[in-house]
């Protein structure tokens, strides 16, 4: 009997409508979805539940998606887990940012569900 191994994707946004799409379109993919609205809830979930890849808004009160990706990234416990920016901004300068706070992959909204899965599927799943 072989056990099949489910990544399990951290999605967060302080938006509702957007986390459920974003968490639906992934759990019909075959993925284990963990839901955060706003990136302190993340921080708890990342260190009890250890998820295999994050993806997040960057737009989010109290702490923004890039602060969190630069947080988790100068930790060493979570430092190889890949994070997807998913955001409205769509300026070079916002990407170039994202990279150097530490996020794997970056997505602009509005995305299809295709733009979705092959930036989920191009960050190397922990």
């Amino acid at each position: 009997m072989s056990i099949t191994w489910i990544a399990t994707i951290l999605v967060i946004g302080d938006s509702r409508q957007e986390l459920e799409l974003i968490s639906y379109y992934l759990r019909e993919k075959g993925y284990n979805i963990i839901k955060a609205t706003s990136a302190k809830e993340a921080l708890e979930i990342v260190l009890e539940e250890k998820p295999d890849a994050i993806v997040t808004d960057v737009v989010m009160p109290g702490m923004s998606g890039f602060e969190l990706c630069r947080f988790l990234k100068t930790n060493p416990a979570n430092q190889k887990i890949p994070i997807v920016i998913c955001s409205s901004k769509n300026q070079a300068i916002h990407k170039l940012w994202a990279k150097k706070q530490g996020a794997d992959a970056y997505i602009t909204k509005p995305y299809t569900l295709e733009e979705l899965l092959s930036t989920i599927q191009s960050v190397k799943i922990c």
